[in-house]
């Protein structure tokens, strides 16, 4: 692995004590692959050791093999796929932009449609999707994917407006839980599930649109969002993609890299890459290596926390 200078445009900003904390001295970041258009939605399978992670210009989903350092095509013709995650069964989630849709991959490769309507209308273009423990699966459905046929389809939204939504674990009943985001796009739970975190990217087509996360909290029954406030306003680009680590520090998506945040609100450090970041993943046999889908390549830096 290269010493930091030899990776062009890599390297790390601390701004807080916290944060030099969380790195390993020898730790470099690595270029694991590049070729892509731009890549989003990595999720970690712990099983095999693999990630997979959307290609959405190329209509794919990409997969590296962190036991052998390969990496191949996991599927061709993925819809315009975009954020992914695992459920607690070990499945693939996935929100497909060309198909406006959230699939789930069985076990033994069949597509099953989880939600493709709400209220009878379709959805824009799911976005990014997070399972909670009690099963129920919540994604964003901003409307990038009926923009242009870039990484979908041009269309009109049906539904009229950028929402978020619950799929029921019991009944598949699929909720909206939020209706005041202009485009929301990555969302993350907190470590005890009592908060979700939800990135608005509406400065993506509006200079004085939205950049930043609010923080909600998760009501007692687990089906609805109160009481969203400000967390933190992105200081570079836009916030796509984040996750958090067992101590609920966001990592967080940029135009310069990856921004750390402690639970507070303060930004602790970056690590700045030579691409616009749009989202991340914690992965590795301990979930301490941090794996972050830039433009056109597939980044890691191992740390000394976990993910969730």
């Amino acid at each position: 692995m290269p010493p930091f200078g030899t990776l062009e445009g890599t390297g790390l900003d601390i701004l807080d004590r916290e944060f030099a904390s969380l790195l390993a001295g020898p730790e470099r970041v690595q270029r694991v692959w590049t070729g892509g258009r731009w890549c989003e939605g990595p999720a970690w399978f712990a099983a095999h050791r693999t990630l997979v992670w959307s290609d959405i210009p190329n209509n794919r989903i990409m997969k590296f093999d962190e036991l052998n350092g390969t990496t191949g095509v996991f599927r061709e013709d993925s819809n315009n796929s975009n954020g992914n995650t695992v459920d607690r069964e070990g499945r693939l989630v996935t929100c497909e932009h060309l198909a406006r849709r959230v699939t789930r991959t069985e076990h033994d490769g069949r597509i099953t449609v989880l939600a493709d309507r709400w209220q009878g209308k379709r959805l824009n273009s799911p976005n990014d999707v997070v399972v909670r423990s009690d099963g129920s699966i919540w994604f964003t459905d901003p409307s990038y994917g009926i923009l242009s046929d870039y990484e979908g389809a041009p269309a009109e939204s049906e539904i009229g407006g950028c929402h978020v939504y619950r799929i029921d674990p019991a009944t598949g009943a699929v909720d909206k839980v939020t209706d005041d985001f202009v485009k929301p796009n990555g969302l993350a739970f907190s470590p005890d599930e009592s908060l979700l975190y939800i990135a608005d990217t509406g400065a993506s087509h509006d200079p004085d649109g939205p950049r930043h996360i609010r923080r909600f909290k998760v009501s007692s029954d687990g089906r609805r969002l109160e009481d969203g406030t400000l967390f933190a306003t992105c200081t570079s680009g836009l916030f796509d993609g984040f996750r958090l680590d067992r101590a609920g520090r966001l990592w967080c998506s940029a135009h310069d890299g990856v921004h750390a945040y402690a639970p507070d609100g303060r930004l602790i450090g970056k690590i700045r890459l030579p691409e616009t970041v749009a989202n991340v993943c914690f992965g590795g046999p301990k979930r301490n290596r941090l794996f972050i889908c830039a433009s056109s390549s597939l980044y890691s830096l191992v740390l000394k926390t976990n993910g969730l």
